[in-house]
């Protein structure tokens, strides 16, 4: 059975999103993952964390598949992507965890929410708010 992505909201080492990205590798390499998921591997959130890092998403994704925790491919992000400081972080962190809420992605989020009869849900304000219900997490 094919399965959606675990929650964006759970964190690797206080980073969210981060899990979610391996997870649809993993998923994506077994035949696991649903087919709606397909057109936006390394895109998206996925695309903007390895620019933020500094990592080529073909090199994360063999690093993925080539198995570890995901603390173990956090930190090999780490070491081989650019450097940042831990208030670097924290504030892309706030910001992922904050898109679609009053920003220039709000537009693409209330089009997600109306394309899965969402719309009405006025508390969904951001793309992790939106994925937690879309994917039947929440209610």
């Amino acid at each position: 059975m094919k399965q959606t992505p675990i929650s964006a909201l759970l964190l690797t080492q206080g980073v969210p999103y981060f899990a979610r990205m391996l997870d649809k590798i993993r998923k994506h390499a077994r035949g696991e993952l649903r087919e709606d998921f397909h057109e936006m591997i390394g895109q998206g959130f996925d695309g903007r964390y390895c620019r933020f890092f500094g990592i080529d998403y073909a090199a994360l994704k063999a690093r993925t598949l080539q198995g570890g925790t995901d603390d173990e491919i956090y930190a090999w992000v780490r070491q081989h992507g650019r450097p940042l400081r831990d208030e670097d972080i924290a504030i892309f962190s706030t910001f992922c965890r904050k898109r679609g809420w009053r920003d220039e992605a709000t537009v693409n989020l209330e089009k997600n929410k109306a394309e899965s009869g969402l719309a009405h849900r006025t508390d969904l304000v951001t793309f992790f708010d939106y994925y937690e219900v879309d994917e039947g997490r929440a209610p």
